[in-house]
C-alpha cells in the first residue's frame, strides 16, 4: 500500500482529504484506526468537557476540516440555513463589537461527515490497533496491526508502505499528581474526576442537594465547566457552591514586551484562540520557520501558556457568581487531599503569601487537560526507541517545516506526522483544525515534489472546489 495514516481521527482525515483531491486514488490509501469515524474521539471529548452538538467550539469561522479552501465559511453556511445575517456581522465586527464567531460543534460533525462520504474514506479505513512503525530494509516501512477478533486469518497483519503518516492525538488523560495519588490511594474514581473523561453524574448529584465543587484548571475546558455550573445553578435554581483554584492568577494584561501582550482579569488569560492568529499565516508563522532550538522554545514560552476566550455571557455568569457569593476564585498550590471525617474531600491549598486554606468539596473536577509526554503512546514510544525519531525543544516529535519526522527518513520513502505530537517545531498551531490543514497542505505538497501525486494547480483546484460544492465523489 503505498500511502498509510495511523491514527483515524480528524488529523488522518484531513490529510487523506488533501490527497484524494490532490488525485490521489483510494486504492494507493489505508488508514489505520481503531475508530470508527474521524470525528469520534474529538466528539466524545467536546462532549464530556461541556460542549454538546449544539454548542460552539474554539475554532475560526474559515477553519474548516471539510473544506481545504475555507469558503464558503461556516458562518455563511450558518447565516444560509437560519436565514440569520447576523452571523456575517459577528464575523465582520469581532473581536471588537462581539465576541469572536465560532461555529456549532453539530455544524462541524454534519461537514465531516459529508466530506467522508465524499472521498470514500471507509473504503479506505482498516480496524484494527497499530502496534508499531518501523523502517524497512530496502526502504519504506512496515506498519504492524491487531485486527479485530475475527476479522483476519492472522493475529497481526503488517503493511508494507513507501510513505507513512501518524496521527494519533493525545496520549491520554492527565490527572494532577495530588489528584492522581488521591485516585490511587482511596480507590475513589466518581468524586476526583478529568474533565475529559464522563462525569455527568456530578451534575446530576448536584440537582438532588446543596454541595459543592472545587475547579481547577484556568483554560477553555475549565470555562466551558463553570459555564455549566452556572447554567444548571440557574436552570433548576440549586444552591451549589463552586470553589476555583487557579495556580496562576493574571489579575491584567501581561506579556514580555508592549507588542506581544494577552490581556487577562480575575484569574484568566484572554485570547480569542490557542493561539495568536498570525502563526497560522502572519508574522509569526513566518518567524517561527527561521528559529531552532532555545530560541525557538523561547518564541513559544513567550506566546504560550493556558488561555480561554473571552466571552460577554460567561463573563456576567462570573461577576453574578462573585457578587453572590457563590463563586470563589483564588490562586494556590494544592499540597494534597485527603477525605473528611464525613466523607467529603478536603484540599489543602496553600496561596503565595503562605495562607493555607482547606476547601471541603463533594467534588473535584480537574480541568489541566490531556496527556502530553509522547513517551505515553505506544507507536511514538516506538519511534523514539527503534526508528531515528527524536524530541524537539518541547519534547514532542522533532519534523521538518514539511512534517516529515527527523531521523526516519528510509530509502526513498518519508514518514510523516502532524497534530500534537509534534508541538514545538516549525509551526506552532498544530492541534487546531487549521492547523491540521496547514500541516495536510505541507505534506501533499512534499509528496507531489516526490512523485506521488501531482501539484495542485489552480485549474485542478477551481475544479474540485466545484466538485465539492456539488457535493460529488472525487
Amino acid at each position: 500500500m503505498p500511502f498509510v495514516t495511523v491514527g483515524g481521527g480528524i488529523g488522518s482525515f484531513v490529510t487523506v482529504d488533501y490527497l484524494r483531491i490532490y488525485g490521489v486514488p483510494t486504492s494507493h490509501i489505508r488508514i489505520l484506526s481503531n475508530i470508527d469515524h474521524p470525528w469520534q474521539t474529538y466528539q466524545f471529548l467536546t462532549r464530556v468537557s461541556q460542549i454538546p452538538i449544539p454548542e460552539r467550539i474554539r475554532s475560526d469561522s474559515s477553519s474548516r476540516p471539510d473544506n481545504l479552501w475555507g469558503w464558503p465559511s461556516y458562518a455563511l453556511e450558518e447565516a444560509w440555513k437560519d436565514k440569520n445575517l447576523g452571523h456575517l456581522w459577528n464575523v465582520l465586527t469581532e473581536p471588537l463589537l462581539n465576541d469572536y464567531w465560532t461555529p456549532r460543534a453539530g455544524t462541524v460533525f454534519q461537514n465531516l461527515d459529508r466530506e467522508a462520504k465524499r472521498i470514500r474514506y471507509w473504503d479506505m479505513l482498516v480496524k484494527g490497533q497499530v502496534r508499531m512503525v518501523r523502517r524497512r530494509v530496502g526502504g519504506g516501512y512496515f506498519t504492524i496491526l491487531t485486527p479485530p477478533e475475527g476479522a483476519a486469518t492472522t493475529k497481526r497483519v503488517a503493511f508494507r508502505s513507501r510513505f507513512v503518516h501518524i496521527a494519533v492525538g493525545y496520549p491520554g488523560l492527565r490527572f494532577l499528581p495530588d489528584l492522581q495519588e488521591f485516585r490511587e490511594k482511596m480507590g475513589d474514581y466518581q468524586h476526583v474526576v478529568n474533565a475529559y473523561e464522563p462525569h455527568e453524574h456530578v451534575y446530576e448529584f448536584l440537582k438532588t442537594r446543596p454541595g459543592t465543587v472545587v475547579v481547577r484548571g484556568g483554560g477553555i475546558v475549565a470555562s466551558r465547566v463553570l459555564q455549566r455550573l452556572f447554567d444548571d445553578r440557574r436552570k433548576f435554581n440549586l444552591q451549589t457552591q463552586i470553589v476555583h483554584i487557579f495556580r496562576t492568577f493574571v489579575t491584567g494584561s501581561h506579556g514580555p514586551h508592549i507588542w506581544m501582550r494577552r490581556k487577562g482579569g480575575d484569574g484568566w488569560a484572554y485570547q480569542g484562540f490557542n493561539y495568536p492568529k498570525s502563526v497560522w499565516g502572519g508574522q509569526l508563522k513566518a518567524e517561527m520557520r527561521r528559529l531552532d532550538g532555545a530560541a525557538r522554545a523561547q518564541k513559544y514560552k513567550d506566546m504560550g501558556g493556558t488561555n480561554t476566550p473571552k466571552r460577554r455571557h460567561w463573563q456576567a455568569q462570573m461577576r453574578e457568581g462573585r457578587n453572590g457569593s457563590f463563586y470563589h476564585p483564588f490562586q494556590g498550590t494544592v499540597d494534597r487531599v485527603e477525605r473528611g471525617q464525613d466523607g467529603r474531600l478536603v484540599s489543602y491549598v496553600r496561596s503565595k503569601d503562605g495562607t493555607l486554606r482547606q476547601p471541603v468539596s463533594d467534588y473535584i473536577i480537574d480541568c489541566t487537560g490531556l496527556e502530553a509526554d509522547i513517551a505515553e503512546h505506544r507507536v511514538l514510544a516506538d519511534l523514539l526507541q527503534n526508528s531515528g525519531a527524536y524530541r524537539n525543544p518541547l519534547n514532542r516529535l522533532e519534523v521538518e517545516r514539511h512534517f516529515e519526522v527527523k531521523g526516519t527518513a528510509s530509502g526513498d520513502g518519508a514518514l510523516y506526522a502532524s497534530g500534537t505530537a509534534t508541538l514545538g517545531g516549525y509551526f506552532p498551531g498544530v492541534d487546531t483544525f487549521l492547523g491540521l490543514q496547514v500541516a495536510a497542505q505541507e505534506i501533499a505538497d512534499d509528496l507531489a515534489r516526490r512523485g506521488f501525486c501531482k501539484k495542485l494547480g489552480p485549474v485542478r483546484s477551481t475544479a474540485q472546489w466545484f466538485k465539492w460544492a456539488f457535493n460529488s465523489q472525487v
